[in-house]
C-alpha cells in the first residue's frame, strides 16, 4: 500500500511528498553548500576588511544567495523538472526570469531571518534555520509557475 491509497492527502501534501520534491531538496541541499561556502568566503575573506561589519555581512549574503540561486536554477532545470523541458515554451532567459522572480519570496524571508537570527545564534546557524524556512514555498510556487507545463 502506498500512502495515496491510506492516507487523504490535499493536492498541497500530495506535492510535497513527490519524488519531484526529493530532487528539489537535494538540489537545495547543493544550493546551501554554494551559499554556504559563498558566505563564508566573502565573509571571511572577499570583503574581511569592509567596515562597517553589518554591510559586509550584507554584501557576503547578497552574493552567496545569487551565487546559490544561480546554481540552483540550473541544477532544478536540467534535473528536477527536466521532464517539463519539452513542454516549456518559455525562452531559458524568461525561464529565469520566472524562476528569480519566483524565489525572491524565499530570498527575502532568507535574508530577513538570517540578518534576525545572527542576532542571537552564529551567521551560519542563522543563515541554514532561514534556508529551511524559505525552502517549501520556494518549491510550490517555482512548481506551479516557472517549470509548469505549457498549455497545448
Amino acid at each position: 500500500m502506498t500512502y495515496r491509497s491510506t492516507i487523504p492527502l490535499s493536492p498541497l501534501a500530495r506535492r510535497l511528498l513527490g519524488h519531484r520534491f526529493l530532487k528539489f531538496g537535494t538540489v537545495g541541499f547543493s544550493g546551501t553548500l554554494v551559499n554556504m561556502a559563498v558566505l563564508f568566503l566573502s565573509q571571511e575573506y572577499v570583503f574581511k576588511g569592509m567596515d562597517p561589519p553589518g554591510s559586509r555581512l550584507n554584501l557576503s549574503l547578497g552574493t552567496a544567495i545569487f551565487v546559490a540561486t544561480v546554481n540552483n536554477f540550473i541544477w532544478n532545470r536540467m534535473w528536477t523538472w527536466g521532464d517539463r523541458k519539452p513542454d516549456i515554451i518559455r525562452s531559458l532567459p524568461v525561464q529565469f526570469g520566472q524562476y528569480f522572480l519566483a524565489c525572491w519570496l524565499s530570498i527575502i524571508i532568507q535574508f530577513v531571518f538570517t540578518r534576525i537570527l545572527a542576532g542571537f545564534i552564529h551567521y551560519l546557524a542563522a543563515n541554514l534555520t532561514a534556508i529551511a524556512l524559505a525552502a517549501v514555498a520556494n518549491y510550490v510556487v517555482n512548481d506551479i509557475w516557472a517549470f509548469r507545463k505549457s498549455r497545448k
